[in-house]
């Protein structure tokens, strides 16, 4: 499943990549060229990204679900023990 992004956010990151080239390796690139390696990186890396962040997501889920029973447990058949003391 390919990231899409929205336009505004595929703009801003074309612009950051032509400042990090400008600024750190001494070049200039075009918008063109800086969409190449956008798309590069979404394609090549974007997909171990996504995969980390939904092993984190379930990870932290799972240990929510964990602390589940003792956090939402309510004791059953309570009534008269209370009352018979």
């Amino acid at each position: 499943m390919p990231v899409e992004l929205e336009p505004e956010s595929r703009k801003a990151l074309i612009a950051s990549i032509r400042r990090y080239v400008e600024e750190n390796l001494d070049a200039e690139i075009g918008d063109l060229k800086a969409g190449f390696l956008l798309d590069y990186c979404l394609q090549e890396i974007g997909p171990t990204i996504y995969n980390q962040a939904i092993a984190d997501a379930r990870a932290f889920m799972l240990d929510r679900l964990v602390d589940l029973e003792s956090l939402c447990y309510e004791p059953e058949m309570t009534y008269w023990s209370k009352t018979s003391s």
